[in-house]
């Protein structure tokens, strides 16, 4: 799990499996019953990110979550979720931010882009759901600053199935702009804690 965190840290990797198999190579761990799950993984970063980083990350972190709440009062029509290492303290600017956003259709998120003269990319991701189906949805990349952004574009109906978490493999609901606005008066008021230390 750390030599597996540690590429992802180092390399700026969110894919586990990936990371996992390089790290695997690099140990010579070949059974893959001895390789760590995703959420030991989680838990390696998000260690070595405090350990190593410290203030640093705490500030990124921040500073992700707070561009993530801007980004969700301007797409608030389509019932935003914060998701991804944004949200589970794993992320950093070069992994960015990671919205659910829900609309009937992905030409109304595209409007809301153009709207706003917001330029974008569009691909596709596959995402499992409960009882092992599998989806592709589109994703709508851009950059705000220097923060990638990628909102993923899900019907309405997914605001109650939502896809599966990679890393729990339970639904992954994520956080709404309250939930986001709660998380950053949080870490504000820790920090102000540790300075006056």
């Amino acid at each position: 799990a750390y030599e597996t965190a540690r590429i992802m840290v180092e390399q700026g990797l969110s894919d586990f499996d990936r990371a996992r198999r390089k790290a695997a190579e690099r140990t010579g761990i070949h059974d893959r019953r001895a390789w760590p799950t995703n959420e030991a993984i989680k838990e390696a970063v998000l260690t070595q990110r405090r350990l190593f980083r410290g203030e640093s990350h705490a500030s990124d972190c921040q500073r992700l979550r707070h561009q993530a709440y801007i980004a969700m009062q301007a797409f608030a029509a389509f019932s935003p979720r914060l998701v991804g290492a944004a949200l589970t303290g794993m992320g950093d600017r070069q992994t960015g931010v990671e919205l659910f956003l829900f609309a009937d259709r992905p030409e109304d998120v595209i409007f809301a882009l153009i709207q706003q003269r917001i330029p974008w990319q569009e691909a596709e991701r596959g995402f499992r759901y409960a009882g092992g189906e599998r989806r592709s949805h589109p994703v709508l990349r851009f950059g705000a600053g220097e923060i990638p952004f990628e909102l993923i574009v899900l019907p309405r109906q997914a605001l109650r199935h939502p896809p599966l978490d990679p890393i729990s493999e339970r639904p992954q609901r994520g956080a709404d702009t309250a939930e986001v606005e709660r998380l950053m008066g949080e870490e504000a008021s820790g920090y102000r804690l540790e300075m006056g230390k």
